[in-house]
């Protein structure tokens, strides 16, 4: 069977010769005789594996020398509890809610301390992002969290909130690599791996030094101390060692591409596609404000359930797949992430161009 035009929010679509150069390796890892997933990780195969990843990752975003690199487990998800664990001192902080991801670590921060709302987009179905020059940042806040890129919603921050000096966290799992970013102006960036760079089961957190502690909360667990995976270099237990080899080789894909400047213009040429078309359709309408959309996560409805369906049933059958979307907001989403060639978005809006005169 033909490859097809994936659209999932993750896992999801990845760059093809990264899965064909996985695919010759598969068998024997550069004469090793073993695959990857056979390979030990503390092996001097996967130290070389592990450390061309940070440092390609490293050249790629820029990361200065007082950040760390860490390769965890336990998704995005995780790290909802072990952020406040480990950087809640004076049991306050700062959540900015743009999304059902933002709203999860937000209530869950809350077991271990106070986490303020201190703004939020819920009221419109979080289908903008909420004006952050002057919010009301508490005097003790151990940090200000936002989710960069709104998976479910398709919003992006395209402008950072004024954290008045607070160190800014923020969950960055679908917008990763999308675009260069300026590492200084977070304490803690970090992201599930699924949507833009491997396959799922990894987490990468990149965080400043000074954010490492030897007295995270009482009662914290050793796996969930920043500071255990910092002094073991992402090697104090069994690493998600494949997944780990598999974002290496989209690093050095990332590279040969032309790094994230290149990416960040490929990413804007393939929303505006998808963008302009939404905009001028009398059939289907883009769900969020404009000046708040995300280059990854584009959704759309054609405001007619039955027409909805109907669409995504159409769209797998003609090779788009993974086009329905998230329950909360209904209708589509399509999800075009760095891997996701320019070609793939055409022949969408193509396709969505023909629905529409034949439903109109």
């Amino acid at each position: 069977m033909a490859r097809v035009y994936n659209f999932s929010a993750g896992p999801a679509v990845l760059p093809e010769e990264v899965l064909k150069e996985a695919a010759e390796e598969m068998m024997d890892y550069q004469g090793s005789g073993m695959s990857v997933m056979e390979v030990s990780h503390r092996s001097k195969v996967y130290d070389d594996i592990i450390k061309t990843a940070e440092k390609d990752l490293r050249e790629l975003m820029n990361i200065p020398d007082n950040y760390r690199v860490l390769f965890l487990q336990g998704g995005a998800s995780q790290q909802f509890a072990m952020i406040p664990m480990n950087l809640m001192k004076n049991k306050v902080a700062d959540y900015i809610v743009t999304g059902q991801w933002a709203k999860k670590a937000w209530q869950e921060a809350q077991k271990y301390g106070t986490a303020n709302k201190i703004a939020s987009s819920e009221d419109k179905t979080f289908s903008y992002i909420p004006d952050c020059s002057d919010l009301p940042i508490s005097e003790d806040a151990d940090y200000v969290y936002i989710c960069e890129n709104n998976t479910i919603y398709g919003t992006k921050f395209k402008e950072l909130p004024n954290t008045k000096g607070k160190t800014l966290v923020a969950d960055v799992s679908s917008c990763f690599l999308s675009e260069p970013v300026d590492v200084t102006k977070y304490g803690i960036i970090y992201g599930g791996v699924q949507k833009n760079i491997g396959p799922a089961g990894v987490v990468i957190v990149i965080i400043r030094e000074d954010l490492i502690t030897d007295t995270p909360l009482p009662g914290t667990p050793t796996m969930l101390t920043y500071k255990t995976h910092a002094d073991a270099e992402s090697l104090y237990n069994t690493p998600p060692a494949y997944g780990i080899y598999i974002c290496g080789k989209v690093f050095k894909w990332l590279k040969k591409m032309g790094g994230l400047s290149e990416m960040k213009k490929r990413n804007e040429e393939k929303a505006k596609l998808l963008y302009d078309f939404l905009d001028q359709s009398k059939l289907f309408k883009g769900t969020v404000e404009p000046a708040s959309r995300s280059l990854m996560n584009v959704p759309f409805v054609t405001g007619n359930e039955e027409l909805d369906a109907k669409f995504v049933k159409e769209a797998t059958a003609a090779g788009f797949v993974n086009l329905k979307g998230h329950r909360t907001v209904g209708g589509m989403r399509a999800s075009i992430y760095n891997a996701m060639p320019k070609e793939g978005v055409e022949k969408l809006v193509e396709f969505m161009k023909k629905f529409e005169e034949e439903n109109a």
